[in-house]
């Protein structure tokens, strides 16, 4: 069995997010099919084009919700009806023990993302000032193995 997670920048241009999710693809089809497991948080951007990518693969996707109310506050109705198609699609969903999101809860989640994944998939430009730098942080500083995707022409809004 395969476990990979996913941190990544969530708010992409629509050319980004086909440039991303063509080398997720690529990435995700080096490993086999048969216990392929997917972990994500599904935030907009990188970890829904990653939960695509792990569907399509035929893998089963785990969602880790940093907190109780954290899909209530998807307004957009785009992002909200492809969470809703991705938790009815998950294998299993865990809710972290936190009432409400921020950013100590979507930390918290990320570590436990990190820490349940064999390998850490980071769509990240590399900027260090962000949400993503510090799962990658967190993923190096206990030994995760972690793969950078930033496909040369992706850009964040």
């Amino acid at each position: 069995m395969t476990t990979l997670g996913v941190t990544g920048h969530s708010r992409l241009s629509e050319r980004g997010a086909q440039l991303v999710y063509r080398a997720l693809a690529a990435h995700i089809a080096g490993y086999p099919r048969e216990g392929l497991v997917g972990i994500s948080c599904l935030a907009r951007g990188a970890d829904q084009l990653f939960a695509e990518a792990i569907l399509d693969r035929g893998g089963r996707l785990e969602v880790i919700a940093p907190s109780v109310d954290y899909f209530d506050l998807v307004t957009d109705p785009q992002d909200r009806a492809r969470c809703s198609d991705y938790l009815e699609r998950a294998a299993s969903v865990h809710t972290m023990p936190v009432q409400h999101a921020g950013s100590a809860a979507y930390l918290a989640a990320s570590e436990l993302l990190v820490e349940r994944c064999d390998r850490l998939i980071a769509i990240w430009d590399g900027e260090d000032s962000s949400g993503t730098a510090e799962a990658v942080a967190y993923a190096r500083s206990i030994g995760r193995e972690t793969t950078v995707i930033w496909p040369d022409g992706a850009e964040r809004l």
